[in-house]
C-alpha cells in the first residue's frame, strides 16, 4: 500500500513540483490548493503525512492546522508547515498549535523538503 502525502500549496508550480517528486519516491499524492478545500481531502484521501502551505486563500494554514489537530481520525497525522512565513512568532505559533516541523521555503530546497518527510515517514511506518 503506498504512502499517503496531502501538499496543500496554493501556488501552482511549486505543488506540482512536489507531486511530481513525490511520486517518483512511489508515494501517492493529492494536492488541495486552498484551506477550504484542505481539511474534506485529508478527511477523504487519509493521509499519512500533510505538507502545509500557510498563505492559502480562503483559509490560512493555521486555520486548516488547527481543524486537523481538533479532528479525531487526523490529529495524529503529522503536519510539515512549509511557508515563507519564517518570522519567530508564526514558527511559534505552527508548532504551539501541533506540526512537526516547521520549513521555510527560501531555507530549503525542494530536494530537502522530500527528504525530510521521507524522515518522518520511516520514524512513524516503524
Amino acid at each position: 500500500m503506498a504512502i499517503k502525502v496531502l501538499v496543500i500549496e496554493d501556488e501552482e508550480i511549486l505543488a506540482k513540483i512536489l507531486q511530481d517528486k513525490f511520486r517518483n519516491e512511489n508515494f501517492e499524492v493529492e494536492i488541495a490548493s486552498d484551506g477550504e478545500a484542505a481539511f474534506s481531502l485529508a478527511k477523504n484521501f487519509s493521509p499519512d503525512i500533510i505538507v502545509l502551505d500557510l498563505i492559502l486563500p480562503k483559509k490560512d494554514g493555521f486555520e486548516v492546522l488547527k481543524e486537523l489537530k481538533n479532528d479525531s481520525d487526523l490529529r495524529k497525522v503529522p503536519v510539515v508547515i512549509l511557508s515563507n512565513l519564517g518570522q519567530e512568532e508564526e514558527i511559534k505559533r505552527g508548532f504551539a498549535l501541533g506540526a512537526t516541523d516547521y520549513l521555510v521555503k527560501a531555507q530549503n530546497p525542494i530536494k530537502a523538503v522530500i527528504e525530510k518527510v521521507k524522515n518522518y515517514l520511516s520514524k512513524i511506518k516503524k
